[in-house]
């Protein structure tokens, strides 16, 4: 699909909310409009709700976490790659105070958590259960960052009857499909994987606007380990996709290096019950590069579209 027709297609449906003000409207209206995206790229770290912290020991493995506890449905947060559980400073106080349990944690060898005793033949969905079962929730929302949204989706797809709803953020999803792999693959030549970090994960418009938010999220970056490897359960194929029962949202940022919007709008369509959101003026974090909007796509989506069964 030509890029041109999403665009289009995608401000008639109201999906990118401010973004055609924000890149060309001039006027008042305009001004006004940059400056909430501005206010957003600055937006400091809010006070966060309490918390129990802590490590559960799952018997092949021991997994830091921490949860805000209380009655609400579980939401819970899955990293990316370049990160750990201490990735949602915007949206643990966020969510909570929406009325929801909010959990999240460090996948193996992130901050806090071990690579387990069984490195080479243990699914991640599998961690991801059993700290469920750990903390006793039987049911929840899942909302994955990149790498955790592979994870998400292989849990939605293996056991859909325990996910109420499905957020992929920035998420490559872990489609094994060989032309959107080549494609993906294309977008990112060798020198790429020499960039930093920073470049790699947060936009240009962050960046300049907030080098103490990136300072911050270099900080949480530089301290959240090594990573263990992730294995699925699944082979994610446009199939899978099809055949996939959860209300999911699909969310990337218009400065995306690594999923850009006409990408996760040729997968949106590929998996039924779902929505496309592209966050203007943010890269591959949105969830800090511009947590205000990002927190209200996720919220409205849970209330609007989420399974109550």
């Amino acid at each position: 699909m030509p890029y041109g027709f999403f665009f289009r297609r995608q401000l008639a449906a109201g999906l990118i909310g401010g973004l055609a003000v924000a890149t060309g409207l001039a006027g008042t209206a305009g001004a006004a409009q940059a400056s909430d995206l501005t206010k957003g790229l600055t937006m400091p770290l809010p006070p966060q709700v309490p918390t129990t912290e802590g490590v559960a020991d799952l018997g092949n493995v021991r997994l830091w976490y921490w949860d805000t506890g209380g009655p609400g449905e579980a939401i819970v947060l899955l990293h990316p790659g370049s990160g750990s559980g201490e990735f949602y400073p915007y949206q643990q106080p966020a969510f909570a105070r929406a009325g929801y349990r909010v959990i999240s944690y460090s996948r193996r060898g992130h901050y806090g958590s071990d690579l387990g005793t069984d490195t080479g033949t243990f699914f991640a969905v599998d961690d991801l259960l059993n700290l469920m079962k750990y903390l006793k929730v039987d049911r929840f929302h899942l909302v994955g960052n990149a790498l955790g949204g592979y994870i998400g989706l292989d849990m939605a797809i293996s056991h859909p009857e325990q996910v109420r709803s499905l957020v992929l953020a920035c998420s490559m999803m872990g489609i094994s499909e060989p032309e959107y792999v080549a494609t993906l693959q294309s977008l990112r030549p060798k020198a790429f994987s020499d960039l930093p970090a920073e470049l790699k994960e947060l936009g240009p418009s962050y960046r300049a606007a907030n080098p103490s938010g990136v300072a911050e999220w270099k900080r949480r970056h530089d301290r959240s380990g090594t990573p263990g490897p992730v294995r699925l359960r699944n082979k994610i194929t446009w199939q899978a996709l099809a055949d996939l029962k959860v209300p999911t949202l699909l969310v990337t940022g218009d400065a995306d290096l690594w999923i850009p919007p006409v990408v996760l709008w040729q997968v949106g369509e590929k998996i039924p019950n779902s929505k496309v959101v592209i966050v203007p003026d943010s890269g591959h974090g949105v969830q800090w590069e511009q947590p205000e909007i990002f927190n209200s796509a996720v919220l409205d989506f849970i209330r609007t579209r989420a399974v109550r069964r």
